[in-house]
């Protein structure tokens, strides 16, 4: 039996040079692929109660809330350099930018502290604890 893999290899010689992001994590698939006017067309309708936002996509209701990266971490947004042709070749990223926060979105409920998103924040310092 043979196993096929491939290899994700990350470029990081322009990290120094990324700027900072604002990143939300949508809970849908959007099939676009480039630059967005997020400020232009997202943000600017969002509504803050207390630690939660409120808005509207496409006429559906999300609400969201405000994550940090872990202490010491940074989020990374990245590019792929060369597109491939199938699962089973390699592959290369770069960073092209990088994040302390995200703004996790659900449908028409908050996200609560079962989200898996949410309880991924916490990992690094559970698996800090446990080692």
């Amino acid at each position: 039996m043979s196993c096929n893999t491939s290899v994700t290899h990350l470029d990081v010689t322009s990290l120094g040079q990324v700027k900072q992001a604002q990143v939300h994590l949508m809970p849908c698939e959007i099939e676009y692929n480039g630059p967005a006017r997020v400020s232009e067309y997202f943000t600017s309708t969002t509504k803050d109660r207390k630690q939660e936002k409120t808005v509207s996509f496409r006429g559906r209701g999300l609400k969201g809330q405000e994550i940090s990266c872990p202490q010491g971490y940074t989020g990374l947004v990245l590019k792929e350099i060369n597109k491939h042709g199938s699962d089973q070749e390699d592959r290369t990223v770069r960073v092209s930018s990088v994040f302390n926060k995200l703004t996790y979105w659900n449908l028409e409920t908050p996200p609560t502290s079962d989200d898996t998103v949410v309880m991924a924040m916490d990992w690094p310092e559970l698996a800090d604890a446990v080692s």
